[in-house]
């Protein structure tokens, strides 16, 4: 097996019941319950229409401006994965366009994470699957490898192993590490709650203020 060009078997999976469970849940509020230290780059923003995404990660590690082993890995999808691939986030060369974000949609893939970029920006905002890319460029891919599939990757310094959790919505993009995803999600729910509660009392008028002025005495900054 070459190092760097090869494809792995993915051993694990995230259960469908998790993945449904995190796709109720903001993506902000999943970040925070994450100590606010993971994150996949705010250069990856939305090039579908509207809507958030959760699913199991297929990984896909590229040379920048080559598509052969994402090629492979909308193949090897299974409904509901979500391919992610790391290009280096390079934006000279489009990954993916029309015709693979077609293929995908038959084949079931519930989204993409591209670092990198993409093109045929009209057809993503069409068919609306969500699609979370680096930039855009009418430059075509060469498909020549080489790549890796399943293997562990890394974006902006977020590590997306194979099968953890990828969720995404308008405020970017995020990775649940597998073994943490019942305590992150917990803690997750609990901060929506929090939220919800929060944003009643402010049309209530009945938020509390006071920990604004309690903190900055705390820092011992004067003010009237």
């Amino acid at each position: 097996m070459d190092i760097g060009f090869r494809i792995c078997k993915r051993e694990r999976v995230a259960p469908k019941p998790l993945i449904e469970a995190y796709a109720k849940v903001p993506v902000a509020n999943v970040s925070d319950s994450m100590s606010r230290m993971t994150a996949a780059g705010s250069r990856l923003r939305p090039m579908h229409k509207s809507g958030g995404m959760a699913g199991a990660a297929l990984t896909v590690r590229a040379r920048p401006g080559d598509n052969l082993m994402f090629q492979k890995a909308i193949d090897m999808a299974e409904p509901g994965d979500i391919i992610v691939v790391d290009a280096g986030g390079d934006l000279t060369n489009a990954l993916m366009g029309e015709l693979m974000l077609a293929y995908a949609i038959t084949r079931g893939v519930a989204g993409f994470v591209i670092n990198g970029a993409i093109r045929d920006v009209d057809a993503f905002v069409e068919t609306n699957l969500p699609t979370f890319a680096a930039g855009v460029t009418h430059r075509g891919p060469y498909k020549d490898g080489p790549g890796e599939i399943n293997v562990p990757i890394s974006i902006d310094g977020m590590v997306i192993e194979p099968g953890d959790i990828i969720i995404g919505d308008s405020d970017g993009v995020l990775c649940v590490p597998l073994d943490d995803a019942e305590e992150v999600l917990a803690k997750a729910k609990a901060k929506h709650e929090a939220e919800t509660k929060q944003m009643q009392k402010i049309a209530d008028g009945k938020n509390d203020r006071s920990w604004v002025d309690a903190a900055l005495k705390a820092k011992g900054c004067l003010f009237p």
